[in-house]
């Protein structure tokens, strides 16, 4: 099997290492693991590609790249450039922190696995959740290492990637902010919703008097509702969710419809 991984934290980040080891795993000796990650961090980029300016690439050592551009851009890199053909499967991450509830919808290492399904690819993002569980001392990776291969091979067996024809499906995967051997086990769970603030900017005045903004998160350790992903993560157990890039609203759609006409 021919595996490409990538993420938004960069190049050099631990979580890729790990990542890299799931994806060994997965393919086999025989198999093939490629890297091209970005060659900087590109958090909260969500799915944007370097549409108007072109993307340096270098080769930095056997089947491993470095673009200097989003997670989506190296998709695509990977795809069209410098693999001798399309992989198998792309994996994203592991992300160092959650891509749960609205964290989706602005994540890089989304979008990377986005634009793996849409490329025909099976794709899986793969993130790590931090909380006092994991974030102080120790390896915060280790139920990403621990519980990876199996939540992979647990999709590749379950075959479910959506219509060939259409868009497909991608899966996003948070692993809880605990300790490998205390995760609880898997859940399909569905995206939820943090009640409160999102994400906001703070402004402050540099010595110069220019005037420059922080952009902060919501507080990751609210969960959403019961059943969806980062309840269950803040629960204990690894979340997986089924995602297409189809953003219709079909609750919508028909009463849309009969208003219009």
């Amino acid at each position: 099997m021919r595996i490409l991984i990538t993420n938004d934290d960069g190049i050099n980040a631990p979580g890729l290492k790990a990542l890299h080891a799931i994806a060994a795993a997965i393919a086999g000796d025989g198999g093939e693991v490629w890297t091209v990650a970005p060659a900087f961090e590109q958090s909260g980029v969500g799915h944007c590609i370097s549409y108007t300016h072109p993307t340096l690439v270098s080769e930095l050592e056997t089947r491993r790249w470095a673009a200097e551009g989003s997670p989506a851009d190296c998709v695509l890199a990977a795809m069209h450039d410098i693999l001798p053909a399309p992989p198998d499967l792309v994996l994203s991450g592991v992300n160092r922190g959650n891509n749960a509830a609205e964290n989706v919808l602005y994540s890089g290492t989304i979008g990377a696995a986005m634009e793996g399904a849409l490329q025909g690819r099976r794709a899986i993002a793969l993130s790590q959740f931090y909380g006092p569980g994991n974030r102080d001392g120790g390896d915060g990776f280790d139920a990403a290492r621990v519980w990876g291969e199996r939540v992979v091979r647990a999709l590749l067996d379950a075959d479910l990637w959506g219509d060939a024809d259409g868009y497909r499906t991608f899966y996003n995967v948070n692993f809880p902010p605990v300790p490998g051997d205390a995760v609880k086990g898997m859940k399909a769970a569905a995206q939820g919703f943090r009640h409160g603030d999102g994400f906001k900017v703070e402004p402050v005045i540099s010595p110069s008097g220019r005037r420059f903004q922080w952009t902060r998160g919501a507080d990751q350790q609210r969960p959403t509702q019961p059943g969806t992903d980062a309840a269950v993560n803040l629960d204990g157990w690894i979340s997986v969710t089924p995602l297409v890039a189809d953003l219709t609203d079909r609750d919508t759609l028909g009463e849309l419809a009969d208003r219009l006409s």
